[in-house]
């Protein structure tokens, strides 16, 4: 099988929050609504980059994409800003939702997903995959509890600088399992 190419970590990186660091600049400078549409073009550029530069996409980013482009199409269309809030809390609830139905049907989709990345044992994938299950599924509660008790302004703030912190602090929390459970590893 031939090596898949893949991105710069710093480059990938950029891609994935690029769209959402836009989308809090341009919320601060002309509001909700043209944050809306500079984020949805963003992240159409983002997947198109990364397609460029890989030939290939990632199921997780056009997943997201979809989201974001119904979402805010209809943040746009309908002039409420309910849809484009909610839009998080449905993305974490198909990933956490995913990750729990690939664990019923016995396939640990973070295995598939990251194999290339990480060798871990069987038990090393489930364990990993409940964890960001969990965690998924925690941030579609914030997200809610976030965006029905602030402001809007508050509510994009927390997006970037909660929710990125967060997820970072979690992926790295699960260092001690990687290592635990590594397939790698000398008995």
């Amino acid at each position: 099988m031939a090596d898949k190419q893949k991105l710069n970590p710093t480059l990938k990186l950029v891609l994935d929050i690029g769209p959402l660091v836009l989308f809090f600049a341009i919320n601060a400078k002309l509001g909700i609504y043209a944050a809306t549409g500079v984020f949805m073009v963003a992240v159409l550029l983002a997947l198109a980059v990364a397609y460029a530069l890989t030939r290939r996409v990632e199921i997780m980013p056009v997943v997201t994409a979809v989201v974001v482009l119904i979402f805010g199409g209809l943040t746009l269309v309908f002039h409420d800003d309910l849809f484009i809030k909610l839009k998080p809390t449905i993305i974490y609830v198909l990933f956490g939702g995913a990750l729990v139905g690939g664990m019923l049907f016995g396939k640990p989709l973070l295995g598939m997903l990251f194999d290339s990345v990480f060798n871990l044992t069987e038990e090393g994938w489930r364990k990993l995959t409940w964890r960001w299950a969990i965690f998924f599924f925690v941030l579609a509660v914030l997200n809610e509890v976030v965006w029905r008790t602030q402001s809007t302004d508050f509510w994009v703030s927390f997006k970037l600088f909660g929710v990125v912190p967060l997820t970072f602090v979690f992926a790295a929390l699960q260092y001690p399992l990687l290592v635990k459970y590594s397939a790698d590893k000398k008995e």
